[in-house]
C-alpha cells in the first residue's frame, strides 16, 4: 500500500454538465482546464440517458473485465475516485426504473440526460503517481518520489 498525504491548502471546483454532454470526457477536460494535476473526484449525481461502465470479472490476475451499456435514463447516486496525473480513474453508481442498480469505472461516451454536477477536491501539494506494479500487472499509485 501507498499513501498520500497532503498538508498544504486544497481548491474545491464544482463541475455543471448539461444535457447531451459526455460525463468523463468533461471532467477530463475541466481536470486540464483548472490544472487538477492531483486530486479526489467527492461528490457526483445527476441523471445519465447513457451509461457506458465496466467491472471486474475475476478473482484471478490479469483482471477480466466486462464492459456493458445501459441505454435507458438512469439516476447517478455517486461518483468518487481520483485524479492522478490529470487522469481521473472513477467510479459511478447509477440506479435504473427496474430497481436495479449497477456499479462500475466509468468509460468513455456517458451521456448526460438533463445535468450531472461533480465536486472535485485539487490537491496542491501531493506528489503522486500510477506505475505499473509488475507482480499483478495492474497500474497502482506507486511510492513517493
Amino acid at each position: 500500500m501507498n499513501t498520500h498525504l497532503s498538508i498544504g491548502p486544497f481548491e474545491v471546483i464544482t463541475i455543471g454538465i448539461g444535457p447531451d454532454e459526455k460525463l468523463l470526457e468533461s471532467i477530463t477536460e475541466a481536470a486540464k482546464k483548472h490544472d487538477i494535476k492531483h486530486g479526489a473526484v467527492v461528490s457526483g449525481v445527476g441523471t445519465l440517458k447513457r451509461t457506458h461502465l465496466h467491472y471486474v470479472n475475476t478473482n484471478g490476475f490479469p483482471p477480466e473485465n466486462r464492459y456493458y451499456v445501459i441505454d435507458e435514463p438512469v439516476e447517478v447516486g455517486s461518483i468518487s475516485g481520483l485524479i492522478v496525473n490529470y487522469e481521473p480513474h472513477l467510479h459511478i453508481d447509477v440506479g435504473c426504473r427496474d430497481k436495479v442498480t449497477y456499479i462500475g469505472h466509468l468509460e468513455n461516451d456517458i451521456i448526460v440526460l438533463y445535468l450531472a454536477e461533480v465536486c472535485i477536491l485539487k490537491f496542491n501539494d501531493i506528489k503522486q503517481k500510477r506505475e505499473i506494479d509488475p507482480r499483478y500487472n495492474l497500474s497502482l499509485l506507486g511510492p513517493n518520489d
